[in-house]
């Protein structure tokens, strides 16, 4: 069970949405042109982190129906960059998973993304990249707590 937010942690939020907002935008312009869609990066960056999954589960945790993740999954494995096999606690389900190109294409995105913000970063004062650096915990420590998808309870 959640703890109720204090006034204060109420403000913060706030402020916080606001700035993701923006940072979601930044982050999808930094995106190197005719790569995969937001999603299928995200897709592969999931089965990256976490390792293979079936499909009903990637899709819970992408917030995207099953039919979807089905044919997303579907162009991704055609294209070379996830891997169907048979799930070993169940011979009758599938699990996908990321090969070594589907690793490359995000290294490859990674690297672009950071060097077109090392770039807006040289442009911020030593102080902001401080602030910068000095938030990065706490942003891992706040994006730890999301180990699934996002559910009612979850958000009440």
């Amino acid at each position: 069970m959640e703890k109720p937010a204090a006034a204060g942690d109420q403000a913060l939020a706030a402020g916080l949405v606001a700035g993701m907002e923006r940072l979601i935008r930044l982050f999808r312009s930094l995106a190197p042109a005719g790569g995969p869609s937001l999603t299928a990066a995200a897709t592969l960056a999931t089965l990256d982190r976490s390792g293979p999954c079936r499909v009903t589960s990637l899709a819970a945790q992408e917030g995207v129906t099953q039919p979807a993740m089905t044919q997303l999954v579907s162009r991704l494995a055609e294209a070379g960059l996830l891997r169907r096999a048979t799930d070993p606690g169940d011979g009758r389900a599938v699990q996908v998973g990321i090969t070594d190109a589907g690793r490359e294409l995000l290294a490859s995105r990674r690297e672009v993304r950071a060097g077109r913000l090392a770039g807006m970063l040289a442009e911020l004062s030593p102080a902001d990249r401080a602030a910068l650096a000095a938030a990065l915990p706490a942003i891992g420590a706040l994006t730890a707590q999301l180990t699934g998808p996002l559910t009612a309870e979850r958000m009440s």
